[in-house]
């Protein structure tokens, strides 16, 4: 699957904010080479915890939705006019993989799944998950277990 279609959060954010996020990603990264099994295995943690960017829009996009259905109800049926707009968005992002909301979530520090993946993958890594996936057997089917249980390890 091409970049494009597997990571559109990136395609279509700022340069400057991408390589901000990167940078991070990396820093958080290094801090995690030297430091104790516990803080790495409870970054991992974190990480499996991570909110990405489709589920911060989502939630966003439901809690307006709620909150102007609610002052429709309440105060002034101008308030339907939000209701309308946040679906409007979320079929924008839908069909384009970008809605102006995006581009205020990354400025925020929001992270697509993909980066959220290759952070933990990497620290994964470093921790030395993958090291019994070597295969010296010769049989694919071993080999491919092995690599199932070490992407699962946390």
């Amino acid at each position: 699957m091409p970049q494009r279609e597997m990571d559109r959060g990136r395609t279509h954010s700022s340069k400057d904010v991408t390589r901000h996020l990167d940078q991070q990603r990396l820093e958080r990264i290094a801090r995690c080479v030297d430091a104790p099994s516990a803080e790495v295995t409870h970054h991992v943690t974190d990480l499996d915890r991570s909110w990405d960017i489709e589920r911060t829009l989502e939630a966003n996009a439901a809690t307006i939705s709620l909150v102007s259905v609610a002052l429709a109800t309440t105060h002034s049926r101008r308030w339907l006019i939000l209701a309308a707009v946040v679906p409007a968005f979320l079929l924008q992002h839908a069909v384009q993989g970008w809605c102006p909301p995006i581009a205020v979530f990354r400025r925020w520090g929001s992270r697509t799944r993909h980066e959220i993946d290759a952070e933990r993958t990497a620290i994964k890594a470093l921790r030395g998950d993958f090291v019994d996936m070597a295969s010296d057997t010769g049989d694919a089917t071993a080999s491919a277990q092995r690599a199932l249980d070490a992407a699962g390890k946390r």
